[in-house]
C-alpha cells in the first residue's frame, strides 16, 4: 500500500538521486522533477520523471495539478522560493526544505560570509545546535537567502509544515563541487605529500547523500515545522580524510601540517580547510526523527573516490567540474607553487 504521493523538485541532483530511491524503497509514489526531466538508472520502475522549471511563473502550480502528500525540495534558494510554496499550500500537505550550515554565524556576527577577511572565520560552538544564532536575511549571499528562506517557511508553519534541513558538506557521487577532489586528483597524478593549513586539523562535518536521503525519508513520513542539522555520525579532521582516501588508493601519502593559514597562495588551502571547526550537533534530528545515519565518512569514500576517478578519466579537471573550479579557483592544483614552498620547506629542516 502507498504511504502516499511526494515529489521531488531537483530529482536528478546529488541528494535527489538518493532522496528518490529511499522515498521510493519506503513505499511512496514518487514523480521526480528535473529541468532536463531525466531518471536515474537506479531508480525503481514505477517513479514517474517529469520536465519542470520551478521558476517558470506558475509551471510548478500547473505541474502539481491537485497536489501531493509531501513535496522534497532540494533547489530552493530564497524568499521567493519559500513564497512559491506556501502559495501552494493548500495542495501540498508538508514539504521538507534542504538549508545550509551556512546560515550559523558567531557571537561577532562571523560567519561563511566573512571567512575570507582577517579573522573572518566563524567561532562556532562544538557542535552547534540549531538553535545558534544564524545570518541576517536577506539577498545579498547564499547564506543570506538560505537564512531568509528559513524564515519565511517556518513563519508560515500553520499553513505548510516544513522541514528544513540544515545541510553540512554535502559528498558522494554526482557531486558539482567535490572537496575530496583536492587529494583524489593528486593522488591520481602521481604526488605523494600533501601541505595542509591550520596543523591538518581542519573539520568541516559532511553529510552523505545516503544519510541525507534518509533525513528526507524520516521527515516525509513524520510531517512537522521545524529546522533539523543535517550531517554524517563523524566529522573528521582533514588529514584524517587525506589518509582515509590514502587507503581507498592502497597507498601511504605524507601529509606536512602547517600550524596557522596557508603559508604561501594556492599552498595548503584545501575545500576542507578553515581556521576553526564546524560541527553540527545532531541529537535533534535523533530525537525528533529517530534518525540513525546509514553510512559514515570512510565507508562511503569507495564509492566516491571511484565516480571520482571516473569522471576525470581523458578529462581535465575544469572540465569534469566547471563549478569546482569557479569556487576554488585554478589555484586548487597549482603544483609550482607547492612544490616551490615544499623546496624551501626540506631546505629549512636540513
Amino acid at each position: 500500500m502507498s504511504r502516499g504521493h511526494v515529489w521531488v523538485l531537483g530529482a536528478t541532483g546529488q541528494i535527489g538521486r538518493a532522496a528518490v530511491r529511499a522515498l521510493a524503497a519506503d513505499g511512496w509514489e514518487v514523480t521526480a522533477a528535473s529541468r532536463g526531466g531525466g531518471r536515474d538508472a537506479t531508480w525503481d520502475a514505477g517513479v514517474r520523471a517529469v520536465a519542470l522549471d520551478r521558476d517558470e511563473e506558475g509551471a510548478l502550480g500547473r505541474a502539481l495539478g491537485d497536489g501531493c502528500d509531501v513535496l522534497v525540495d532540494m533547489v530552493a534558494f530564497d524568499g521567493a522560493h519559500a513564497r512559491q510554496l506556501t502559495g501552494l499550500s493548500g495542495r501540498i500537505g508538508s514539504a521538507v526544505v534542504i538549508s545550509s550550515c551556512s546560515v550559523y554565524a558567531d557571537e561577532r556576527g562571523r560567519s561563511f560570509d566573512t571567512q575570507a577577511e582577517p579573522d573572518g572565520f566563524p567561532r562556532l560552538p562544538v557542535p552547534v545546535p540549531e538553535s545558534w544564532a544564524t545570518v541576517a536575511p536577506g539577498d545579498a549571499t547564499y547564506a543570506t537567502r538560505k537564512a531568509l528562506l528559513e524564515r519565511e517557511l517556518s513563519a508560515a508553519g500553520d499553513v505548510l509544515p516544513v522541514t528544513l534541513l540544515r545541510a553540512g558538506a554535502v559528498h558522494g557521487p554526482y557531486c558539482r563541487t567535490p572537496r575530496e577532489l583536492y587529494f583524489v586528483k593528486r593522488l591520481l597524478d602521481g604526488r605523494r605529500r600533501r601541505v595542509l593549513a591550520y596543523g591538518g586539523r581542519s573539520r568541516f562535518h559532511p553529510l552523505h547523500v545516503a544519510n541525507a536521503a534518509e533525513l528526507i525519508r524520516l521527515a516525509a513520513a513524520r510531517p512537522g515545522a521545524r529546522v533539523l542539522n543535517a550531517a554524517d555520525p563523524e566529522a573528521p579532521e582533514v588529514a584524517k580524510i587525506a589518509s582515509a582516501i590514502d587507503a581507498v588508493f592502497g597507498r601511504e601519502g605524507e601529509t606536512v601540517p602547517v600550524e596557522g593559514p596557508p603559508p604561501a597562495a594556492h599552498v595548503g588551502d584545501s575545500p576542507w580547510s578553515g581556521a576553526r571547526p564546524v560541527v553540527l550537533d545532531m541529537a535533534a534530528a535523533g530525537e525528533q526523527l529517530g534518525y540513525r545515519p546509514v553510512t559514515g565518512y570512510a565507508e562511503s569514500l569507495p564509492e566516491t573516490v571511484e565516480w571520482l576517478a571516473g569522471e576525470l578519466a581523458g578529462r581535465d579537471w575544469r572540465e569534469a567540474f566547471p563549478k569546482m573550479l569557479r569556487n576554488y579557483g585554478q589555484g586548487l592544483f597549482d603544483y609550482a607553487a607547492e612544490d616551490a614552498w615544499l623546496a624551501a620547506y626540506d631546505r629549512g629542516r636540513r
